[in-house]
C-alpha cells in the first residue's frame, strides 16, 4: 500500500468534509437570519426607518359597498334658491352665480363654512372641506356619507368660487342621491396594513409621517348614472401626500381611479 498517496486521499477528503460542513454552516445561518428579518413586523420595520403615525382607527372591522346615483335637480328644488341665478346641465350639475357675493372669509373654520353651504347650497350639510385652490381661488368641497367621506368623485362634488375680497361669487355642484348600503359586510384590512402597502411599494421614506389616515369612499367607476363607492382608507403622508387604499383588496387607487398593484 502506497502510504503517500493514502496520506494525500485522507487530506483532500477532509478538505471537501470540511468545505461542505462551512458551507452547511454558513446557509444555516443564513437562513436564520432571514427568519429573523421576516418575523419583524410592520411596526417595527417602520420604527426601524423612523417611519411614524397617528393613532390609528381600530373599531372599524368591517364595511359594504354603498350604492347610488346623480341626482337630478328639481325646479322646485331650484326655486328655493334665493340671491341666485341658476342654470342646469344634463339635469345633474347645477350651475349658481350670486347676485350678491357672499363673504366668506375664514372658510377653513368649520363652522363658519358649514353655516354657509347650510343656508346656501342645496343639500349643504352633506358636503365637507377639502381643499383650497389658490391658482383658481376655488374652495373645494366633498360630499359625505354617515360621516365618511366620498372622495374625489365628479359626480359628488361642490366648487366655491371667490373673488379677491374672499366673497363666494359662483358655484358649480353635483350630488350623488338615494346612496344605501349593500346588506352585507365585508372585513376590510386594518389600517396598518394599509400603511403597510405604502410602505412595501415605496410611497413611504425614512423619516416620513403619516398625519392622518381615515376611512371613506372611492367609486371605481365614474361619469355614469349609477355608482358602486368602495370603502377606502385615505393616507395622508407629511401633511401634503394623499394615498387611497381599497380596504377590501389592499390596493393603491391611482388618481385616475384605477387599482396598482
Amino acid at each position: 500500500m502506497d502510504w503517500s498517496k493514502t496520506k494525500t486521499i485522507f487530506i483532500i477528503t477532509f478538505l471537501i468534509l470540511d468545505f461542505f460542513l462551512g458551507y452547511q454552516f454558513m446557509e444555516k445561518r443564513s437562513n436564520s437570519q432571514l427568519d429573523v428579518i421576516l418575523e419583524t413586523t410592520i411596526e417595527e420595520q417602520l420604527e426601524a426607518n423612523g417611519i411614524t403615525y397617528v393613532e390609528l382607527p381600530k373599531e372599524i372591522t368591517k364595511a359594504t359597498y354603498v350604492s347610488g346615483k346623480s341626482k337630478t335637480f328639481t325646479r322646485q328644488e331650484i326655486s328655493k334658491l334665493f340671491n341666485q341665478k341658476v342654470t342646469v346641465s344634463n339635469q345633474t350639475i347645477l350651475q349658481a352665480t350670486f347676485i350678491h357675493p357672499i363673504s366668506l372669509s375664514n372658510f377653513r373654520d368649520p363652522y363658519r363654512l358649514s353655516e354657509f353651504l347650510q343656508r346656501h347650497i342645496l343639500n349643504g350639510k352633506d358636503y365637507t372641506f377639502w381643499a383650497f385652490d389658490e391658482k383658481s381661488n376655488t374652495i373645494i368641497c366633498f360630499q359625505k356619507y354617515n360621516g365618511k367621506v366620498i372622495y374625489k368623485n365628479v359626480s359628488s362634488m361642490l366648487l366655491l368660487h371667490l373673488n379677491e375680497k374672499n366673497e363666494v361669487v359662483s358655484y358649480e355642484q353635483t350630488l350623488l342621491d338615494d346612496l344605501e348600503k349593500y346588506e352585507k359586510k365585508q372585513e376590510i384590512i386594518p389600517a396598518i396594513k394599509a400603511i403597510e402597502t405604502l410602505y412595501k411599494k415605496d410611497y413611504l421614506k425614512p423619516g416620513d409621517h403619516v398625519t392622518s389616515i381615515e376611512l371613506g369612499y372611492y367609486a371605481l367607476v365614474q361619469f355614469t348614472a349609477s355608482q358602486v363607492l368602495t370603502p377606502t382608507w385615505h393616507i395622508v403622508v407629511n401633511g401634503k401626500e394623499d394615498y387611497f387604499i381599497n380596504a377590501f383588496e389592499g390596493q393603491i387607487i391611482s388618481d385616475e381611479g384605477k387599482m396598482l398593484e
